[in-house]
């Protein structure tokens, strides 16, 4: 049995509304159970700017990380909460990472990546990434003391991907996926405006074109293997609480959530919350999960539930 977990974000709803939440999506049944409504007297709501959902989502043994605006939570696998962690210099936070002993959260007010100790449970290691002239810099900073960057949330970093050749980072305006190699930043391939969890894929590059509405595989070989997979097509005039406030806030079709399954299947989220299984060797989308009809309710953290 497959499962797929996935958070979302409500764009837009008001204190005594649900801001999205967490769900186990059986992709055997194509069922979809809620185990996090992400609408509690407890959120600190003046503390959250922006859409103030859960979102990006890894593992560490047994323990379920989910990230907020600015707070990182920990979970069992049962969705019981065992703790949360916040740090002045999270802010926006997008997607989230784990690598060897290490958690690593996109700041992306700060321009930053922080560093999250696993087994000492403490913010451990900041990263910020200055730019000028499509020149990228790492400054490094104690994520612990005051001395750290200014909020400007110039580069809006969206998605950190860790592997053996190093951290690969994306933003709506790096201008493609960058690469760190524990001194220097550059930029590994330029990508298209408006990108989401740009990531290295077999022997290229595995990311969510937003703005075109499609999931893209591009190789680094003469393009026969080269995907645009569009997310599924949406009967808006079936969108419950579609308003012109609704269309100021988010669009219907808009693909943010990767997932890679295989060397040729991968999951991808769209807006309202859809969740869809793509085979990227045969060209051809196998299913599609739908977890709400509200087009403001968009897909954010989206991995394989490994328990």
């Amino acid at each position: 049995m497959v499962k797929l977990v996935t958070s979302s974000v409500v764009r837009g709803a008001q204190q005594g509304e649900s801001h999205g939440g967490v769900y186990l999506i059986d992709l055997d049944s194509q069922s979809v159970k809620q185990v996090i409504d992400w609408n509690t007297a407890g959120i600190d709501w003046q503390g959250r700017g922006w859409d103030r959902g859960l979102r990006g989502i890894a593992f560490d043994d047994e323990r379920v990380y989910i990230a907020a605006s600015d707070e990182l939570y920990a979970y069992t696998p049962n969705f019981q909460l065992i703790d949360s962690w916040r740090n002045p210099y999270l802010k926006h936070c997008h997607e989230i990472a784990v690598w060897e002993r290490s958690l690593f959260l996109t700041s992306t007010g700060f321009d930053s990546i922080l560093g999250f100790d696993l087994d000492k449970h403490s913010f451990n290691w900041g990263m910020n990434i200055q730019s000028r002239l499509h020149q990228f810099k790492p400054v490094g900073f104690d994520p612990t003391a005051d001395e750290g960057p200014l909020m400007l949330n110039k580069l809006h970093i969206n998605n950190v991907h860790c592997n053996s050749h190093g951290m690969y980072i994306c933003g709506l305006n790096t201008g493609g996926m960058l690469h760190f190699n524990g001194n220097a930043i550059n930029m590994a391939v330029t990508l298209p405006q408006g990108t989401h969890n740009a990531q290295p894929f077999r022997d290229g590059v595995l990311f969510n074109d937003s703005e075109d509405n499609v999931l893209r595989y591009t190789g680094r070989g003469e393009g026969e293997e080269d995907r645009a997979m569009a997310v599924p097509e949406i009967d808006t005039d079936k969108l419950s609480n579609r308003t012109a406030e609704d269309n100021k806030l988010a669009r219907p079709g808009f693909a943010r959530g990767l997932c890679v399954m295989s060397d040729r299947v991968v999951a991808g989220g769209a807006s309202p919350s859809t969740v869809t299984l793509y085979d990227l060797a045969g060209n051809k989308t196998l299913l599609s999960v739908k977890l709400s009809s509200d087009l403001r309710n968009a897909i954010h953290g989206l991995e394989i539930w490994p328990y």
